[in-house]
């Protein structure tokens, strides 16, 4: 059966966004407030240090918000966040994987440590794999109890998918990781008619981006990017909600550049 936009009630649709109380995160979270839909959002920080956060997404329209203190790299804090969001919220309509490390060394691949790569790949790609894992069978059998819910999974990846940074391999193998992952749940989900969706943002202005703030200004004014400025949270938010509301229900297993054209070949 062909998949129909999800046109249920804003009171029905719940979204688990991981790392969704900063940068990126935030802005997807705030995007999706803004569609009234019930929010779980996961993060590392203790929940006294987020309140100012729940506070202000459900004063721009989310219908609750939920906030768990959970590491995805954890096994059994990855079951706690799922069973914690359904017990909670309600089945979940739409995953977003987007809690992710950068190095905390950016170092050359010829001298980067096995400690940094287990740490960097557990977090990145390891944590959301199985996440989603348990979060796909926890929406089929959502499906099986009620044929008419729909639900949607996005990932977050980033230009370094496909661009290489020798400085911080790591980060780039998990981000090529995610975007396989995307298409491996992609094919396998296709039967039960949730799509799954990759989101790739490029140089995004986030707290994990203030180091190197000077450098990518510097960058951004000779041309890297086709749209002279930084991107921002909230552009990968309008990408995100577009994909959650069901706007390209035909594309599944497709990647939506956010990266003001960075990618684009050019002579």
């Amino acid at each position: 059966m062909p998949h129909a936009p999800d046109t249920s009630p804003a009171a029905t649709r719940v979204a688990l966004v991981t790392g969704g109380t900063r940068g990126i995160g935030l802005g997807i979270a705030r995007a999706l407030a803004a569609e009234g839909w019930a929010l779980a959002l996961n993060g590392r920080r203790p929940e006294s240090e987020v309140t100012d956060v729940v506070r202000n997404l459900r004063r721009e329209g989310a219908r609750d918000v939920l906030y768990v203190a959970a590491d995805v790299a954890d096994a059994d804090d990855r079951k706690r966040l799922v069973r914690t969001t359904v017990d909670g919220l309600g089945p979940i309509h739409a995953l977003v994987n987007n809690a992710g490390v950068a190095p905390e060394q950016r170092l050359d691949i010829l001298e980067a440590t096995e400690a940094s790569w287990d740490r960097v790949l557990t977090i990145n790609l390891k944590g959301p794999y199985f996440l989603t894992q348990l979060v796909a069978n926890s929406m089929l059998d959502a499906r099986r109890k009620d044929p008419a819910f729909r639900a949607c999974m996005v990932n977050v990846t980033s230009i370094s998918s496909t661009v290489a940074s020798p400085s911080r391999g790591e980060y780039c193998v998990s981000k090529a990781g995610l975007s396989m992952m995307s298409r491996l749940f992609a094919v396998r989900l296709a039967e039960a008619d949730i799509p799954v969706y990759e989101v790739r943002p490029g140089v995004t202005r986030t707290d994990m981006t203030a180091g190197v703030q000077g450098k990518y200004d510097a960058l951004i004014e000779q041309g890297l990017t086709l749209q002279k400025r930084w991107g921002f949270p909230e552009d990968v938010g309008k990408a995100v909600a577009m994909l959650a509301r069901g706007d390209l229900p035909y594309s599944t297993g497709q990647v939506i550049m956010v990266d003001g054209g960075l990618t684009v070949g050019r002579l």
